[in-house]
C-alpha cells in the first residue's frame, strides 16, 4: 500500500487484541499523514500544515481530537474510490495558557480541504460541543469551499455551520483565522464571527473569485488585489488582524485568547496589578496639545494609561479615526473606544461608526467593560457621507452603547462636540461615570463656527466685523465652551488632573465591577443596519 492509498478497514489482519490496536494505530497515522507528497506541496506552497497549526495554537500536548477516523460516504464522480480518513477537516479542543478551546481546521491535503457531508458534520459536532461546554471556537481555515462532487449535500453543511455560528454569537468567543483560500459560501462564515484574523500572501477572501469576477465585468485582477489579507484589512474592514507569518498569526490568536472570557456568563480573566494602579501619568500633559486644532496620536495616550502600556488593536489599518482595542488597567481587562486625531482630525465617518458600534456590541456580549477616549469635532460632512448613509451608520454606534450594560467609564480630553459627543458615550446616553481634563470643550459645535452662525448678522454689520467676531468668540467660551459648563451641570462627574488619569478610570472601574442592568422585557432589539 502506498503512501497515497486510501487504507480500508480491514487491509490489517485483526486475530487479537495487539493486532486490533495496530490496526488503529496504523489507522491514525494514516489520517494524520495523509500523503507525502501533498505535505510538500502544502510546504512549497509557503503554508504549514494543518497538524502543524494545532500545535502552535495549543499548550504542547494538550490537543484532543475527535472524528479522526470519520469518512464521507459519498459516490459518483470517483469518490467512491477516494475515502481518507478525518475526510479533510481536523476536530476537537485542547489548552491555550491553561483554559480549554475548540478548534476545528482545514486539512489542503485532503480534497483541498473542501467541505462535503462528512466534513460539515464533524464540524456541526465539534460547533455544538463547544457551545455546550462554554469555551471559545476557533477555526483554522484553508480550504476550497463547497465539494462541487457532493452537490446540494455540501452547500447544506455550510447552512448548518452558519445557523451553528448566529445561535453561538454572543455566548462564546468565535475566532476566524483564514491562512488560505476561503471563497463563495465558505466567506459568510468567517463574517459572522467575533474576530477575524488573516496571514499575507496565503490567504485569501471572496464570494467570487478573479476567474469569475473577470468573465463577468472583464475585470483583470489577482487573487492578492481582489480578497488578500491588506484588502481586508484596510478596505473592506473584513479582518480584524493581519501579520507576516503563520507563526506570528497564531501566536497573536493566543493572546487574543487569553483576554476573553470562555463564554458569556464569566467575566474576562483577571491578573494581578503588574504595576502600580495608582501610577501618575504626568506624560499625559506633553503628550496632548492644549490647541485644539493640533493633532497627535491617541495611541501614545492609551500606552501612558493601559498596564505595561500594551493596547490589543483590533481593525488598525480600517478607519484609522478611531482606535478600537483591549487593554489591561490594574490587570483587569477593558475595551477602549478612542477617537483619533492625528487621523482627521479624529472626525467620525461611516467606517469609524461601523467600526465602533461592532467593537462596543462585542464588548458588551463578552462582559468586557468599556474606556471611550474623547476628542472629536464632530461627524465629518459632505455629500458622500449623507448619501452614503451616515445617519444610518452612526446610528448604529449610538445604539450600540444604549444598548450596552457593562461597565462604562468616558473620559472627555479636549473638544467634544455636537451629536458627535453625544455618541462617543456621553452621560446622557448611559455612561456610568464621564471624567473631564480641565481642557475640555464640550458644545454644541465649536466657538468659530458657532458664533459665524448664531451671529452672522450682526458681525458683517458691525463697524469691524473682525473685532466683533473675535468678541463673540471669547464670550461663546467663556459662557458655554468653558471646560466647567458641563461638570455644573451634572453632565460629567469630575474635572481631572490629566496626570491622574490610570487611577481615576482604574478606581471608577472597580466601583462598577458589580454593576448589573435588568434587560428589557422584549424578544430582541431592532438596530440600525
Amino acid at each position: 500500500m502506498t503512501a497515497t492509498e486510501d487504507l480500508v478497514v480491514g487491509d490489517l489482519p485483526s486475530l487479537d487484541i495487539e493486532a486490533k490496536v495496530a490496526e488503529l494505530a496504523e489507522l491514525r497515522a494514516h489520517a494524520v499523514s495523509p500523503s507525502r507528497r501533498a505535505t510538500e506541496r502544502q510546504h512549497a506552497k509557503g503554508k504549514l500544515t494543518v497538524r502543524e497549526r494545532i500545535d502552535l495554537l495549543f499548550d504542547e500536548g494538550t490537543f484532543h481530537e475527535i472524528d479522526q477516523l470519520r469518512r464521507h460516504r459519498a459516490t459518483g464522480f470517483g469518490l467512491e474510490d477516494r475515502r481518507p480518513c478525518s475526510d479533510g477537516v481536523v476536530t476537537g479542543w485542547g489548552q491555550v495558557f491553561g483554559r480549554r478551546v475548540f478548534v476545528y481546521a482545514h486539512d489542503f491535503r485532503i480534497f483541498g480541504g473542501s467541505l462535503g457531508e462528512a466534513h460539515a458534520a464533524k464540524i456541526h459536532k465539534l460547533m455544538d460541543l463547544a457551545e455546550s461546554a462554554g469555551a471559545p471556537l476557533v477555526s483554522l481555515s484553508d480550504g476550497a469551499g463547497a465539494r462541487i462532487q457532493e452537490g446540494v449535500s455540501a452547500l447544506a453543511g455550510y447552512g448548518g455551520i452558519f445557523r451553528r455560528t448566529v445561535k453561538a454569537s454572543g455566548v462564546i468567543p468565535q475566532i476566524s483565522v483564514l491562512l488560505g483560500p476561503c471563497a463563495g459560501g465558505a466567506a459568510h462564515s468567517p463574517a459572522l464571527t467575533d474576530f477575524v484574523f488573516m496571514v499575507r500572501d496565503i490567504a485569501h477572501m471572496y464570494l467570487a473569485g478573479p476567474d469569475v469576477v473577470r468573465s463577468v465585468t472583464g475585470e483583470d485582477i489577482t487573487h492578492e488585489q481582489l480578497g488578500g489579507a491588506d484588502v481586508h484589512a484596510g478596505v473592506s474592514g473584513a479582518a480584524g488582524f493581519v501579520y507576516d507569518t503563520e507563526e506570528e498569526c497564531l501566536e497573536e490568536v493566543r493572546h487574543l485568547i487569553s483576554m476573553l472570557p470562555a463564554n458569556n456568563r464569566e467575566l474576562p480573566p483577571s491578573l494581578p496589578p503588574g504595576e502600580p494602579v495608582d501610577r501618575p501619568n504626568p506624560a499625559l500633559l506633553e503628550l496632548v496639545p492644549v490647541d485644539a486644532d493640533r493633532g497627535y496620536d491617541m495611541r501614545e495616550v492609551i500606552a501612558e494609561i493601559a498596564d505595561y502600556g500594551h493596547f490589543f488593536e483590533v481593525h488598525a489599518s480600517w478607519a484609522p479615526n478611531v482606535l478600537c482595542g483591549l487593554a489591561r488597567l490594574g490587570g483587569e481587562v477593558v475595551g477602549i473606544v478612542a477617537n483619533q486625531p492625528s487621523a482627521g482630525g479624529g472626525v467620525l465617518d461611516i467606517p469609524a461608526s461601523e467600526k465602533a458600534a461592532r467593537f462596543v456590541q462585542t464588548c458588551d456580549a463578552f462582559s468586557i467593560p468599556l474606556v471611550t477616549l474623547v476628542d472629536v469635532p464632530g461627524f465629518r460632512p459632505g455629500s458622500d457621507q449623507e448619501h452614503g448613509g451616515i445617519v444610518r451608520h452612526s446610528a448604529k454606534l449610538l445604539y450600540a452603547y444604549c444598548n450596552a450594560t457593562v461597565p462604562r467609564v468616558q473620559v472627555v480630553l479636549r473638544k467634544a462636540y455636537g451629536s458627535a459627543y453625544l455618541v462617543m458615550d456621553s452621560r446622557s446616553i448611559g455612561c456610568d461615570l464621564s471624567f473631564a481634563w480641565p481642557t475640555n470643550e464640550i458644545a454644541v459645535m465649536g466657538a468659530e463656527d458657532a458664533v459665524d452662525v448664531v451671529f452672522r448678522r450682526e458681525i458683517a454689520a458691525a463697524d469691524d466685523p473682525e473685532e466683533a467676531r473675535r468678541r463673540r468668540i471669547q464670550e461663546y467660551r467663556t459662557e458655554l465652551a468653558h471646560p466647567y459648563h458641563a461638570a455644573e451641570r451634572g453632565l460629567v462627574d469630575d474635572v481631572i488632573d490629566p496626570a491622574r488619569t490610570r487611577p481615576v478610570v482604574i478606581e471608577a472601574l472597580a466601583v462598577l465591577r458589580t454593576k448589573y442592568a435588568a434587560p428589557p422585557a422584549r424578544k430582541h432589539g431592532n438596530p440600525p443596519v
